[in-house]
């Protein structure tokens, strides 16, 4: 199932934002990939307590953002750019931190991060 498919079976909507359809499906991998960092640090013999509090808060942002970004009736321009940004700067953050570290899961993640922060941006600019 597309995410843009959905969007597009929406009453409401005539034509689907792409980029935002994107930066949703982004979002969601995102969110699964931060928490599963997440968890793999707790396993970690180093203290791993900064990079799993970043991980938990991107993941927490990346799902708030997609399920916000999604929903069509009513007009919450504002509100969805925000969360865009807001989900920019955890996935910023969430990237530097899990890119100080030498596990593969951070590294993982730190792609995955630096990937949704990139659709997000692409997609801030067509909200309107």
């Amino acid at each position: 199932m597309s995410i843009s498919k959905m969007i597009a079976a929406h009453p409401d909507v005539t034509e689907v934002n792409e980029p935002l359809a994107v930066a949703v499906r982004h979002a969601m991998f995102c969110a699964v990939i931060c928490t599963s960092c997440a968890d793999a640090c707790t396993a970690e013999a180093m203290d791993m307590r900064q990079c799993i509090r970043t991980c938990l808060d991107c993941a927490d942002i990346c799902e708030t953002t997609a399920k916000v970004a999604v929903r069509q009736t009513g007009r919450s321009i504002l509100i969805v750019q925000a969360m865009l940004e807001s989900c920019i700067a955890a996935c910023d953050v969430c990237a530097a931190e899990c890119e100080r570290h030498d596990h593969p899961h951070c590294w993982r993640c730190a792609e995955m991060c630096r990937e949704c922060a990139d659709d997000c941006r692409r997609a801030l600019p067509t909200v309107h």
